[in-house]
């Protein structure tokens, strides 16, 4: 019974293979493995099973399937042809070379074996050619290297070929055969800059995506010393051995490359401990006064980017819970760390910052209220610990914390500000003789005030502190931060135009200190910085904004700003330009919620008469004369975790406000706007990606795409677009990604090809035009009908043929006075 219902489904998975439903076949003969013993059955199945591996692509599991059909009959020739076949595609040319000799000898007439055994016998002659030759390459450039009497410009050669030899698969096992390790240890010992970071990019293009080479690496460099190569004072050094580390977490973190098959299985290693060990000493590295301020940004980056979880959906957060149980009292050291104070640890302009993501993105990676209680009660245990009536240093170093905390979870430092003491001890320290103390406490009371309730408790209690520390302070960090703490305190009510929090003029006065600040070349950069900062909040108002966008001097000031290597300005610059061109969201206003809250004698907000449309688009004209775009690429440019999701969101809302009007494309495409949007429709926010991809479906509508997207980044810009459909958008966004798509279909045979619409996507154009049906304007009805006969020259399925035949029919069936526009857009697709 068994046997006869195996042999049905031997027949059922023949007809499913006969149909190309590969998978269903595969199923079939796997079931009727399970019901039959008959070993001449058994060798059908598993050659059968081959087949459909080859067919495929799983040429691993292919291999394995035809082995055990050869284990049963060692002369079973489609057997053994097809795992020449899997091992050819595996890379294993010589074992695929003696199955093929097998089959050649079983039938020497056969002409498919004499051609194939031609071609592996050149296959293998070439990759010997090739591994012989890179043996001796790899040996002459570490002899090189090596020699101390070698001409800069051979060393220099030398080197740049080790280091793309690294980046191959092939040259990385052949560097790492012929004792490579041992040779870039011995680079790394001679201490003079160039070799060493040439021997660490070499190390980190052998580690990349291969785990057991990283996990090798890793052992035979140590942590300590990566970590201490790390810690010197230079800015490449720091960065080439924080891409090492990044390479290594990947590859132990991601998966093999390589397939391992038979007995390397049992050789995969399980590297928990040995990420815990990285993560160890990166902790010890930011409270290590030896570490200069380059390493510790670098060692911030690095737990920002790894330690928390990349998707939410992941159960998983035991790294994070390691991570806050024994680091993030270090990482509040960081954070609380004051420049001015003998204690202080060597910083830069951007470390307090990174820290205060880092422990942002921690926060936000707890999983429920026990987690979160627990990392409060540390923060909070952190500071009180601090406070010391004795020891003012010590109460600086408490609000400092506080006010960095303030910057990254701003929930948990608003309890923090709640904690007996806090706000009392920042009123101390602004009346404090000791400018350094001023400096802090100011600071703190501008991140105290974000929330409103605070900002107006501040405004009763602290607005004269703030003005009398203005007027009588010479330092001049001091006026600044006083001068964005007015400011942000003047725009709590945000953009209502009835919430104005100080007298009519005062915003506009405070403005006007800010600009002269920021005009001010002979300040420092970070000074200038919290003019920028100040602007993010006094742009609110739309008397400011205005002003701004036509103080030129003051306009082109920020841009330069946002484009030097402090980056911890991106957030305001981006926060400032959302507000010049209102491209932050807007709740409708309905009339009978107006009225009723009206009757209620509730407030309602009102919009300035500046906020216009017509006002915004003067504003959005200003900003791309003054070359906007060429700063906002620079700005996505950041690699750094200073450029946050929500900053790339803000910079996303940015360039789609900019893309608004057709004639003002060009000039975005023509300063760089195409490219730098492509990152930021592929990360950060949800919303941020879809205003992003809508930017980018706004230019691709209208741009030459050889000229907008050049080259293969033509090719990055598909998924964004094609992710852009979807019926629960609004109509808009559908119509100008498919008229992106439309454009871009229209290119090439290749990149047609490229397109990864699946059914559903398919489906969004024939739903879309019967849902437009109604509209008179006449290319609004065209680009669903376009794109599908576009997909179709390109040989593409359409999945349902009658609705697109039904919008064809609807296209030529219109009057003959708009067929001309239909019939030069086909053939320009054809």
């Amino acid at each position: 019974m068994a046997e006869a219902e195996a042999a049905q489904l031997k027949e059922e998975g023949n007809r499913h293979f006969q149909l190309q439903d590969y998978k269903a076949a595969a199923k079939s003969y796997s079931q009727a493995l399970k019901l039959t013993k008959d070993k001449a059955l058994l060798a059908t199945l598993y050659r059968n099973l081959a087949a459909c591996g080859l067919k495929t692509e799983s040429y691993a599991q292919a291999a394995s399937d035809a082995s055990r059909a050869i284990d049963i009959n060692s002369s079973d020739i489609k057997a053994l042809y097809r795992r020449s076949q899997a091992l050819e595609h595996l890379g294993e040319l010589a074992q695929a070379f003696k199955d093929v000799q097998c089959c050649a000898t079983l039938e020497p007439q056969n002409p498919n074996f004499q051609e194939t055994l031609r071609r592996l016998n050149a296959s293998i002659q070439e990759k010997l050619r090739v591994q012989y030759s890179t043996d001796s390459r790899v040996q002459n450039m570490f002899e090189i290297l090596l020699d101390g009497n070698s001409e800069a410009d051979k060393l220099e050669k030398a080197a740049r070929n080790l280091i793309v030899l690294s980046r191959e698969e092939a040259g990385a096992e052949r560097i790492f055969q012929n004792n490579g390790v041992a040779l870039l240890l011995q680079l790394l010992d001679t201490k003079r800059p160039e070799l060493m970071l040439a021997a660490i990019r070499t190390l980190s293009g052998m580690c990349s995506d291969h785990r057991a080479r990283a996990t090798a690496i890793l052992h035979a460099v140590r942590i300590d010393r990566i970590c201490s190569l790390m810690a010197v004072e230079n800015e490449e050094l720091p960065l080439t051995v924080c891409n090492l580390l990044q390479a290594i977490i990947d590859a132990l973190s991601g998966e093999d490359k390589r397939e391992h098959r038979g007995t390397e299985e049992a050789l995969v290693l399980d590297t928990k401990k040995d990420r815990k060990q990285i993560t160890n000493h990166l902790l010890d590295m930011l409270v290590s006064k030896k570490v200069s301020g380059q390493g510790r940004d670098q060692a911030l980056n690095l737990l920002s980017k790894n330690v928390p979880r990349k998707d939410l959906a992941i159960h998983d957060n035991s790294h994070t819970i390691y991570v806050v149980d024994n680091g993030l009292r270090k990482i509040l050291k960081v954070v609380g760390q004051v420049p001015d104070l003998p204690s202080c640890l060597p910083l830069t302009d951007n470390t307090r910052m990174l820290a205060s993501i880092l422990i942002n993105k921690l926060y936000d990676d707890l999983r429920c209220d026990p987690e979160r209680d627990n990392f409060r009660k540390i923060c909070e245990e952190y500071i009180t610990g601090k406070f010391d009536p004795q020891d003012m240093d010590k109460n600086v170093i408490a609000i400092q914390t506080v006010s960095g905390i303030l910057q990254g979870p701003f929930d948990l430092g608003n309890q923090l500000l709640g904690l007996k003491g806090v706000m009392e001890m920042m009123v101390a320290l602004c009346s404090s003789e000791r400018e350094t103390d001023q400096l802090v406490a100011v600071e703190a009371l501008i991140h105290a005030s974000t929330k409103l309730s605070r900002a107006t408790f501040i405004i009763t209690n602290g607005v004269s502190l703030l003005k009398n520390i203005y007027k009588t302070t010479q330092n001049e960090k001091i006026k600044i931060r006083t001068l964005v703490g007015l400011c942000k305190l003047g725009s709590a009510g945000g953009t209502d135009y009835g919430l104005r929090q100080f007298a009519e003029g005062s915003t506009e006065k405070l403005a006007k200190h800010c600009r002269k600040w920021l005009c001010n070349t002979s300040t420092d950069t970070q000074t200038r910085r919290w003019a920028v900062e100040g602007l993010a909040y006094l742009t609110l108002d739309a008397d400011v904004k205005d002003d701004f966008v036509q103080d030129i001097p003051a306009l082109q000031a920020m841009l330069e700003l946002a484009k030097t290597p402090d980056k911890t300005i991106l957030y305001s610059v981006a926060t400032t330009l959302v507000n010049c061109t209102n491209s932050y969201d807007v709740k409708e206003v309905i009339p009978e919620l107006v009225q009723l809250a009206k009757f209620s004698k509730q407030h309602v907000p009102e919009e300035h008469p500046k906020d216009k449309k017509d006002f915004v688009d003067k504003r959005v004209n200003r900003l791309l004369k003054v070359g906007v775009i060429s700063a906002l690429a620079c700005m996505v440019k950041a690699d750094n975790a200073i450029l946050t999701d929500q900053t790339k969101e803000l910079l996303a809302r940015v360039f789609l406000a900019l893309c608004d009007n057709p004639k003002d494309r060009g000039t975005i495409v023509a300063q760089g706007g195409g490219k730098a949007l492509i990152p930021l429709a592929l990360e950060g926010t949800d919303m941020g990606k879809v205003k992003a991809a809508h930017a980018l479906a706004k230019i691709a509508a209208v741009s030459n795409p050889d000229i907008a997207f050049p080259g293969e980044r033509v090719y990055e810009v598909v998924r964004p677009l094609v992710r852009l459909l979807d019926t629960q958008r609004d109509g808009l966004q559908n119509y100008e990604a498919l008229l992106g798509l439309t454009n871009l279909s229209a290119r090439s045979d290749k990149l047609r090809q490229a397109l990864p619409l699946s059914h559903d996507h398919m489906r969004v154009a024939p739903d879309f035009t019967s849902s437009w049906l109604h509209l008179q304007q006449e290319r609004e009805r065209h680009s669903p009908a376009i794109i599908q006969e576009n997909l179709q020259l390109g040989g593409m399925f359409i999945p349902d043929p009658v609705a697109m035949a039904r919008m064809l029919c609807y296209v030529i069936g219109r009057p003959s006075w708009s067929w001309g526009w239909d019939y030069c857009h086909l053939n320009h697709a054809g």
